[in-house]
Formats: structure tokens, C-alpha cells, sequence
């Protein structure tokens, strides 16, 4: 049932579609997102721009923190920090929320992202932000 409220909010998310990027993985407290790097979210090096990381960590991120959280809640993003540790140089980013302390104000995640080749992948960045819960 959570995986499904999950997807359907992602659904709605305009920007994602944009982005082409779908969800892979959602377990309890961890939700994982895909992204092609299309050649609309390139830098001038070729490579993923680092919103492209940004904005599918923040999302998998925040997807995380809405697993535990009741029917009648969502999450928003209250803060979100990124560390950019190499370049996005790759076919697809692959984003990993999860959830480090959950709480009924605060909720504290992270997400590391990888850019992905065929079966090689690499750490590319590194985000850490506090999700707060409100009613729906």
C-alpha cells in the first residue's frame, strides 16, 4: 500500500517526467530513483548537471521519509545540502534516500547518488537534509 501511495504521488511530479526519471526500489524508510542523462540536463562538460543529481537525491530523499509517515501526512523539504564528489559522466544517476533518524517534526535523510555505465557506477554526490512532516 505505501509503495503504491509512493508511485502515485510521483507521478504527479511534473518535473521527474521531465527529468525522465522513474522509481526503482521502495522499502521502508528508503526509496531509490533512476534518471537518464538526457541531453537536456548536460552541463557544459557534457556530463549530468549537478540539479539533475539534486533534484532526483532530494526527491528519493524526501519519497523516504514519506515511507513512515502516516496516510494523512506528506513530507516537504525543509533543507538539503549536497556534496558534489565527482562528475555525473555516465548513461543514468541513481538515487538512494534513506531515512537517518524519522521523528514527528523533524526527519533527517540523506541520499547518495550514482552515476551508472553499463555495470559500473560511481559516487557522485552526497545530500543530507531534514524533511518536515504537514497535513494533507
Amino acid at each position: 500500500m505505501i509503495e503504491q501511495r509512493i508511485r502515485d504521488s510521483f507521478a504527479k511530479q511534473t518535473m521527474m517526467q521531465t527529468l525522465g526519471a522513474n522509481i526503482a526500489e521502495v522499502g521502508e524508510g528508503t526509496v531509490t530513483i533512476s534518471a537518464p542523462i538526457l541531453p537536456g540536463s548536460r552541463q557544459q562538460h557534457g556530463v549530468a548537471h549537478a540539479a539533475l543529481s539534486f533534484a532526483i537525491g532530494d526527491s528519493a530523499a524526501g519519497y523516504a521519509a514519506l515511507t513512515l509517515m502516516p496516510a494523512d501526512s506528506e513530507v516537504m523539504t525543509a533543507e538539503m545540502k549536497i556534496n558534489l564528489l565527482a562528475p555525473g559522466a555516465g548513461d543514468r544517476l541513481r538515487a538512494t534516500g534513506k531515512v537517518i533518524k524519522p521523528g514527528r517534526r523533524l526527519i533527517i535523510v540523506t541520499a547518495e547518488v550514482y552515476a551508472i555505465t553499463g555495470a559500473e557506477q560511481k559516487l557522485i554526490a552526497l545530500l543530507q537534509g531534514t524533511m518536515v512532516p504537514v497535513s494533507v
